[in-house]
């Protein structure tokens, strides 16, 4: 399901346009973003955590030349951890 898809589910749930419903989306993810970005988690209880993790620098070898070593730097990367609820139906 894409995010067009999900805006038709929810604007006709909700009684709104669907263009009305993708603003609103577009709106939450960049809040999401931003919110991560800063540092801050965002806790959806029952759906999930989405936060940010710092992973380590390490060594490489290079795909063209596996003799040759490179250096990968550490970098940011987002981070979800599914709640409670959401385990719980996919398991049932």
């Amino acid at each position: 399901m894409n995010k067009l898809q999900i805006a038709e589910k929810m604007a006709a749930k909700h009684n709104l346009s669907k263009n009305k419903m993708v603003e609103i989306i577009d709106d939450l993810t960049d809040l999401i973003v931003s919110t991560v970005k800063g540092g801050e988690e965002v806790v959806l209880v029952g759906f999930g955590t989405f936060s940010s993790h710092q992973r380590k620098g390490r060594e490489g070898v290079n795909p063209q030349n596996p003799a040759e070593k490179i250096t990968i730097p550490s970098v940011v990367v987002p981070k979800f951890k599914a709640g409670k609820r959401f385990k719980d139906a996919l398991k049932n």
